[in-house]
């Protein structure tokens, strides 16, 4: 099977430069839906929504990662991802996702009307995907 042609994909996270490389594809969340890039794709600017990153660096070469809301360019040279948040699976406290889902349930049951609703599924949503994520490695 021939190579993809590959792309510079930046992921920055205010803690880290999260990844930098050479990439085939790249798939992740936005508030519009599902995208998957090659290269060559047309530019454009999106919210990422939170969900799993799925880098592929060459053939059998994946490499997942939680990504939890930010902001992606993409341009000719490269995607670039300005990301709230990353981690690897290894990087992921399940305990501390299991007790954030469980947080998150409790609001959302909450009769309470001071309660963020919007803000709880947000959470809820981020500890699924991180504990959806750390299952896997």
């Amino acid at each position: 099977m021939a190579e993809l042609k590959k792309f510079q994909l930046e992921v920055i996270s205010p803690e880290r430069v999260f990844y930098t490389g050479d990439v085939e594809m790249v798939e992740l969340t936005t508030t519009e839906g599902d995208i998957g890039i090659y290269a060559d794709h047309i530019p454009l600017t999106t919210i990422v929504a939170p969900g799993v990153l799925t880098i592929t660096e060459g053939a059998n070469q994946l490499k997942e990662a939680a990504v939890l809301e930010g902001f992606m360019e993409i341009t000719q040279e490269k995607v670039t991802i300005l990301a709230q948040s990353c981690e690897w699976p290894e990087e992921i406290d399940v305990n501390r996702a299991m007790e954030a889902k469980a947080r998150a349930e409790r609001r959302l049951k909450s009769t309470d009307t001071n309660i963020n609703m919007a803000r709880a599924d947000l959470a809820l949503r981020k500890s699924l995907i991180r504990i959806e994520l750390a299952g896997k490695k």
